[in-house]
């Protein structure tokens, strides 16, 4: 039996994968001043915008997400196998709004994605870090946990700033060449094109 293999949906994948494969290789078990410069965040917009089954748009870049957390983890973080973590909704959340900003990307340019990236960057400090103010996360300049006010909740936001700086490097490093580079095979080659010419692959 012959079905349609879709060379778009490989070349999507892959580089989704390539996104996850980054990440890995690139990780380390102490903070450094480059934390939280991923290219996590263009994964999710990118998934969002060139994804046309709503399902895939969110379950690759998501499981990505997934699967690479489990493996650091494992291997850096708490060495052992943990697959939810404290806070985890707060940042899966995050993401998953990520990939909707990316859906409604309408048409691929420099102004579209910039402004996708840093309001993926905006959304993820705000939703991940009120997550950790109201989880009763700990001042890093005190150790005490943020008091339960606008003044912990805004100390925990200032804090985070960097993290959120190196976020939005990350969103807009990563993006410029996600996009690009699958915008440039769009045009080199017709057939990754949305409405492109399926090749017929024999499944056994």
């Amino acid at each position: 039996m012959k079905q349609q293999f879709n060379p778009r949906l490989f070349v999507l994948a892959a580089i989704i994968l390539a996104a996850g494969i980054f990440r890995l290789l690139t990780a380390t078990e102490t903070q450094t001043p480059l934390a939280n410069f991923t290219p996590l965040g263009a994964m999710a917009l990118f998934g969002g915008c060139y994804y046309q089954d709503k399902w895939k748009a969110y379950l690759l870049p998501l499981l990505t997400l997934w699967i690479t957390d489990i493996f650091l983890n494992r291997f850096f973080y708490f060495h052992e196998w943990v697959f939810f973590y404290g806070g985890f909704a707060w940042v899966y959340g995050s993401f998953a709004l990520m990939v909707l900003i990316g859906r409604n990307i309408r048409m691929v340019s420099f102004k579209s994605v910039l402004f996708a990236a840093s309001a993926g960057a905006l959304l993820h400090w705000l939703i991940t870090d009120f997550g950790v103010w109201l989880g009763g996360g700990k001042d890093i300049t005190t150790g005490l946990p943020y008091t339960r006010d606008w003044k912990g909740l805004m100390m925990c936001y200032y804090l985070a700033l960097p993290f959120m700086k190196n976020m939005l490097m990350g969103n807009l490093i990563f993006s410029g060449i996600f996009f690009g580079v699958f915008e440039l095979l769009q045009k080199r080659f017709p057939v990754l094109r949305l409405n492109g010419v399926q090749c017929p692959l024999p499944i056994q």
